[in-house]
């Protein structure tokens, strides 16, 4: 990330594409990411279901 994207950018770009988000409780969660508000709340699609976490459990996101 640049120093002139902010979080809300990258998330942006990211829709649609399959990411991978780590929690505080140290799991993870696989999926195309389908949707995300100000709070950083996400909302994952993937094979098996539709996930929706909120955004001060997420500890990074990445491709």
């Amino acid at each position: 990330m640049s120093e002139s994207e902010k979080p809300l950018d990258v998330l942006e770009a990211s829709l649609g594409t399959e990411v991978i988000v780590a929690l505080k409780d140290g799991t993870e969660r696989v999926g195309e990411l389908s949707g995300y508000d100000q709070h950083m709340n996400l909302v994952l699609e993937d094979a098996q279901d539709t996930t929706i976490i909120r955004g001060d459990n997420v500890v990074s996101i990445r491709p």
